[in-house]
């Protein structure tokens, strides 16, 4: 009884409080601000979430805005504690491989051991459990490329888009052109004509403990298509809830305050379906 009221004294000191935030914010849960528009219409610009930092095992902490480690990789993982892998579909914070004190967010849509082709905006994945796995889970999305399975668009969340404005295929060229691409231009029969590059289509497949990522919005992204997939070390969390929202013009979105990512992304009443403007990838 006596260690619990020392131990409830200590934590009503400022010392005591200043620990405890430190140790939340290290170990358990971060604040995180949508940046960029990648992840319209699911997540919007000027939403403020938090972000649940044990979803996928223990991350390093780091000290905030400084983004410089406490403690020492003894893993090499990135991780003082490994936990469950992120799966296909999350919505996943992580630290941006070209440059790892930026954070990203953005979803996961293959993982180590899968294959991916782009043809423009569309999305095909060949998953690592097989044919069977794949005509079990995803039957009604099934179709073959060069006589094997794949999954064309295997996910249906409301907010993932693409925007007919949009020329991917010169997007792809351009970054093609900056050697700042990460995907290989391939030939695919019954894919349209071959561009300028020599290419229809690009294939990527993914390393074991990396992950694949793209943004919602995806022809206002930049993701695995341009820099490659995401080492289990940079991984940090999933968003959580946001705990508050505003726009461009600081009018606060009430009705995203509080709701969960489930809910942001799955119901339609707070999917969000302005058109992103034409220019730099986000």
């Amino acid at each position: 009884m006596q260690k619990l009221k020392s131990i409830h004294k200590f934590s009503q000191s400022w010392i005591g409080t200043i620990i405890i935030v430190l140790l939340v914010i290290f170990f358990f849960i971060q604040a995180f601000t949508i940046p960029s528009g990648s992840m319209k219409n699911t997540l919007l610009v000027g939403d403020f979430l938090f972000v649940k930092k044990f979803s996928y095992g223990l991350p390093i902490p780091h000290i905030p805005w400084v983004e410089v480690p406490i403690l020492p990789d003894f893993n090499g993982d990135g991780h003082l504690l490994r936990g469950k892998e992120p799966q296909r579909g999350d919505i996943v914070v992580f630290r941006n491989p070209l440059d790892p004190k930026i954070h990203f967010v953005k979803r996961l849509v293959a993982k180590g051991g899968d294959e991916v082709v782009m043809v423009g905006s569309t999305l095909y994945v060949k998953m690592s459990e097989g044919d069977e796995y794949m005509k079990q889970n995803y039957a009604d999305s099934i179709v073959y490329i060069q006589n094997q399975i794949f999954v064309k668009e295997p996910y249906k969340q409301k907010g993932i888009h693409t925007d007919e404005r949009v020329d991917m295929e010169a997007t792809y060229n351009l970054y093609l052109s900056r050697n700042a691409f990460a995907m290989q231009p391939i030939i695919l029969s019954g894919f349209g004509e071959v561009g300028a590059n020599g290419a229809n289509a690009y294939y990527y497949a993914v390393p074991q403990d990396e992950y694949f990522m793209m943004g919602d919005n995806r022809d206002h992204s930049n993701d695995s298509r341009f820099w490659g997939s995401v080492p289990y070390k940079f991984i940090v969390g999933t968003p959580w809830f946001t705990y508050f929202s505003w726009d461009e013009n600081k009018n606060i979105r009430w009705e995203r305050i509080g709701r969960f990512i489930d809910t942001l992304e799955n119901d339609e009443r707070y999917i969000h379906h302005k058109e992103s403007k034409i220019g730099a990838l986000e």
